[in-house]
């Protein structure tokens, strides 16, 4: 992180300082997955990800992939708003499928509904590449206190 980025708040930083100033960068899990940050605010967040590789035996992209977008984006927003004093730990996911996707790239977008002191919550909408709704989900992250996270 730049010193300049050190004094913006996570809502201005360029999306690179956001993922290095995330203890772990954007984790194991969303690297395996390919998914990319291409907007990042407390209010919003906008991600990609590769329908191949998250793929069920059937070739249709896995509800869980989906659900595994929804968290990363739900909770890379949280983390903006409560940084850089606290973290965000998700504690509630749903997701409902509306149709599968087979090829390309799915987005999600990630809109904030409540931005509070202990607690954030977000509706991600995750569209295939033709812009049709693939799944709507929603997540409550708990803010805690940095010092408190391993």
């Amino acid at each position: 992180m730049s010193a300049d980025s050190a004094h913006r708040p996570h809502d201005q930083m360029t999306i690179e300082e956001y993922v290095a100033a995330m203890p772990q960068g954007m984790g194991a899990l969303n690297d395996r997955m390919g998914i990319q940050l291409h907007e990042v605010s407390a209010e919003r967040v906008v991600g990609t990800m590769p329908v191949e590789g998250n793929t069920q035996p059937f070739g249709l992209l896995h509800g869980g992939a989906s659900v595994v977008l929804a968290e990363t984006l739900g909770s890379v927003g949280s983390y903006a708003h409560a940084a850089p004093d606290k973290v965000a730990v998700g504690v509630d996911i749903n997701a409902t499928h509306h149709r599968a996707a087979t090829s390309g790239t799915v987005t999600g977008v990630a809109t904030a509904i409540h931005l509070g002191r202990t607690s954030a919550c977000y509706e991600v909408v995750i569209t295939d590449e033709r812009g049709k709704r693939v799944c709507t989900s929603r997540i409550t992250c708990a803010l805690i206190p940095a010092e408190r996270v391993g």
